[in-house]
């Protein structure tokens, strides 16, 4: 049987030291609501909702360059790490339970678990 995927949703990479004034103006330019995350991953990501979009968004704290990266969420992430090697892309760097990838043309992508 082979394993499922879809788009997840895109996160907004922010270099900045202030995350919450990052978040507010994403929040506002985008018309959603923001949601604190608890614990440490409250320290580098805020959650941008609208109840009308099934996608996942959030705004992350990082210290590379600011730009936009989407997730490919999955029920199995090494065959699809592996399905996409075979597409081109390669494997960047494990972080806890995902892969940051890099496509062929140079765009910066994760997968992550599919969440229930």
């Amino acid at each position: 049987m082979s394993h499922q995927s879809n788009l997840a949703g895109f996160i907004i990479d922010c270099k900045t030291d202030d995350l919450e004034a990052a978040a507010n103006f994403w929040a506002a330019a985008l018309r959603m609501q923001k949601i604190a995350l608890p614990g440490d991953e409250g320290t580098q990501y805020v959650r941008l909702q609208d109840p009308n979009l099934p996608l996942h968004i959030e705004v992350q704290k990082v210290t590379h360059e600011s730009r936009v990266h989407l997730d490919i969420e999955s029920d199995d992430i090494e065959a699809e790490v592996q399905r996409l090697e075979a597409l081109g892309a390669t494997r960047v760097k494990q972080i806890h339970t995902w892969w940051v990838m890099q496509a062929p043309t140079g765009q910066r992508f994760c997968v992550v678990r599919k969440k229930n």
